[in-house]
């Protein structure tokens, strides 16, 4: 594969000069392996491997939708009121978190795995039932926890080889990271 953008000497001034594309070549491999889509032939991660990746991470953020959306509707006590509405936002931001990662699922070619029946063995968080305010705060955070560990894994895998999938799951993981932040200090004002 001939490279698309061509070096040249330095300028007069001794800077390093703006890169010349080759633009034929760049269309011609536009035309090439059409019906890949979005996966061009210059896109250097294993597809298959990522498609993987991002049904086990689907199937987490499917999990995490679940198990707060319970933890919503279950939430009583004195305190319930702010922590159910935690829950609820969580919920709504981790179902978005879902959607981005089965439509990126799509662009590189694969289905995204929505079957109930093997959603739990798939995710990389537990769908936990507990009844007391601050086990549903706990459990929640043990699973973002468990979430920022695996969506880091994932972005360190990726690197540069699948830059659009790894900014994806890096701002992912930044919420996830605010989740956890946002878990920690409930927990912490239901110990005081």
């Amino acid at each position: 594969m001939a490279p698309i953008i061509q070096s040249q000497s330095r300028n007069q001034a001794g800077a390093p000069p703006a890169p010349d594309i080759d633009v034929q070549a760049l269309r011609q491999r536009a035309r090439e392996d059409i019906e890949q889509g979005a996966v061009t032939s210059d896109y250097d991660a294993d597809a298959q491997v990522v498609i993987r990746l991002l049904n086990e991470a689907l199937a987490t953020e499917i999990v995490c939708v679940l198990r707060y959306r319970r933890h919503y509707f279950m939430a009583k006590g004195i305190l319930s009121e702010p922590v159910a509405a935690e829950f609820l936002e969580h919920a709504q931001q981790e179902q978005e978190h879902a959607d981005s990662i089965a439509e990126r699922i799509v662009q590189l070619g694969g289905g995204p795995d929505f079957n109930p029946d093997t959603l739990t063995k798939r995710s990389h968080a537990e769908y936990v039932e507990v009844e007391s305010l601050s086990d549903m705060i706990k459990e929640n955070l043990v699973a973002e926890r468990i979430a920022i560990e695996s969506y880091r894994a994932m972005i360190n895998y990726l690197g540069d080889k699948d830059s659009t999938t790894r900014r994806m799951l890096e701002q992912i993981m930044a919420v996830e990271e605010e989740h956890a932040d946002d878990l920690s200090s409930l927990m912490q004002g239901m110990i005081r």
